[in-house]
């Protein structure tokens, strides 16, 4: 199993952090070893100085895909819910500077939560569905799927063109405006429309 996690898929968000927006989706992969467990806390990293935590809608695979054309990436998945993808973002910025990979700082072990999954069915329109994130009680980030630069299933058909989608993966579609730090004993909630998916502890 894999994380294929896209990068700037976002306006809001690319100006936030004053990169520049891409002509083509931006991929990178976490390993299996980057997902917290179920009912475990985030540990914050002891090499990193500041962690960012970015929200993000996720889907799951449900079959074995490679090509996949764009009208047919509905078929590929079947579970959509919300997700945490953690930067170590110092750690990030001072490896982008010097033109290296940036792994270290986003696949890094405990790096990704996964929150409850819902079966896709329930929802008319995947493309205008509300999602937020909550630090101690407070919003910090909220957006709408149908602010994504590339949507789902374009995604899906991108994606799929340099690697094989198996049953199990997970695509995380990118993070809206709204970044930032978190610290020992916050408590991060995550919301599709106004159902709560998920409650996370960091360590």
């Amino acid at each position: 199993m894999k994380i294929i996690c896209v990068g700037r898929n976002y306006v809001e968000h690319i100006n936030e952090l004053k990169n520049k927006k891409s002509s083509f989706p931006v991929l990178f992969i976490k390993p299996d070893s980057s997902l917290i467990l179920k009912n475990n806390p985030f540990l914050i990293p002891d090499f990193a100085q500041n962690i960012h935590y970015e929200i993000e809608f996720i889907v799951k695979i449900s079959k074995v895909g490679k090509h996949i054309q764009s009208k047919y990436s509905y078929k590929y998945y079947d579970k959509i819910g919300i997700g945490i993808d953690f930067t170590a973002r110092s750690l990030q910025k001072e490896l982008q500077s010097k033109g290296l990979p940036w792994e270290k700082a986003k696949a890094f072990d405990g790096s990704c939560f996964v929150g409850n999954w819902i079966d896709k069915n329930e929802f008319l329109d995947l493309g205008d569905i509300n999602f937020s994130l909550k630090k101690n009680g407070k919003i910090r980030q909220s957006s709408n799927t149908s602010k994504m630069i590339w949507k789902i299933d374009d995604l899906i058909s991108y994606i799929s063109k340099y690697f094989t989608l198996k049953i199990g993966d997970i695509v995380f579609t990118g993070t809206p405006s709204g970044v930032g730090n978190v610290e020992k004993n916050d408590l991060l909630e995550g919301y599709i429309e106004n159902k709560k998916i998920f409650k996370l502890e960091i360590k």
